[in-house]
């Protein structure tokens, strides 16, 4: 069987689970292949040093710190804003929280104070103030407040996430975001990257999302913050070699993928429109995902027939998420729209 039928994939033609099912095109993979490249832990890959400051530059921040996944990133930055026993306010439904393994409570002695959220993703200041513990010896120290931006794919605009931030540097909190679709969020708020990243002490962007490369993520914050950042790296076993060849994706996908996740953001919403006009269910989109919550329980059956079809979306239940990215083609989308249609018009 030859290479290309591994795993059967040629049979899907529309992925949309995820926008980190996208591959490197030809231009990216041009870029790593001639990717200049050193040894990353004696400080010596030129392409990732140069990825590091190009996104501390951006973003407005004293220095950066190249990561292998966002996760590691996020572990690492809230490591270096807290001691054990020390406690992060989180939103109940981040990435941290929810999809981390509870890996700063795990590895670093570090609690997790959930909350809840707003209709469109933020915390409020009200709630921020209200989980601020008081300095007694009965309770963890409240150390740090930790965003995100995008929530489930809605864009929080600038002055509600800053309002958050100011709330917790009010009190004397550090504030890390994790902007996992960091781009999605400037791109749908027409703001500058360092608009954003000033709502935050620290910002951990991933670049293997709506970017399109293969892997990485970045780190950025204060000289002091991603000294110890990179201490925490090494202990988590992230530190990596001649990692200048996927860090060059990382440039390729700066230069040309961010003014492009407008369209996602376009096709998301045409998409969710279609899906409207079916009266199948319950429909939410922002920037590139869609939330599809069928009236009739038959998510089972329907993404057994969209597969079938070509098109795999979301194994969540009973809301799919449907995530809009680069390797969508016209005929893909096309394929997905007209699978719901015949799903529940001629089914």
């Amino acid at each position: 069987m030859g290479m290309s039928n591994i795993g059967g994939k040629n049979s899907i033609i529309c992925d949309l689970r995820s926008d980190t099912f996208t591959s490197p095109d030809e231009g990216m993979r041009r870029a790593m292949a001639e990717a200049i490249v050193g040894d990353d832990v004696y400080g010596e890959d030129p392409t990732v040093n140069s990825l590091e400051n190009r996104l501390a530059e951006m973003l407005g921040k004293e220095g950066a710190i190249f990561f292998p996944s966002g996760t590691q990133s996020n572990l690492s930055a809230l490591m270096a804003h807290c001691g054990r026993g020390d406690e992060i306010i989180v939103g109940k439904n981040y990435h941290v929280n929810w999809d981390e393994a509870s890996g700063a409570s795990v590895l670093a002695g570090i609690s997790l104070w959930p909350v809840q959220t707003q209709e469109d993703g933020s915390i409020s200041p009200e709630t921020i103030l209200e989980s601020i513990k008081e300095d007694d010896a009965h309770f963890a120290r409240s150390r740090l407040l930790s965003l995100e931006n995008t929530v489930g794919g809605k864009a929080i605009p600038i002055e509600t996430i800053r309002k958050s931030a100011q709330t917790a540097w009010n009190s004397n909190l550090s504030v890390h975001l994790d902007g996992a679709r960091f781009f999605n969020a400037v791109s749908e708020l027409e703001c500058t990257p360092k608009e954003l990243a000033d709502c935050a002490d620290s910002v951990s962007v991933c670049l293997s999302k709506g970017l399109g490369t293969p892997v990485g993520t970045v780190l950025v914050g204060s000289e002091k913050f991603i000294y110890s950042a990179r201490r925490n790296r090494k202990i988590l076993g992230g530190s990596m070699r001649q990692v200048g060849i996927i860090a060059a994706a990382g440039h390729y996908a700066l230069e040309n993928n961010i003014s492009r996740l407008s369209e996602d953001h376009k096709r998301a919403s045409e998409f969710a429109s279609a899906l409207r006009s079916l009266n199948a269910g319950i429909v939410e989109t922002g920037t590139n995902m869609v939330f599809f919550t069928p009236n009739d329980n038959e998510t089972n059956e329907l993404r057994s027939y969209m597969e079938k079809q070509g098109v795999k979306i979301g194994d969540q239940s009973p809301s799919i998420r449907m995530v809009l990215h680069r390797d969508i083609t016209d005929q893909g989308m096309e394929l997905a729209i007209n699978g719901f249609k015949n799903f529940y018009q001629n089914g």
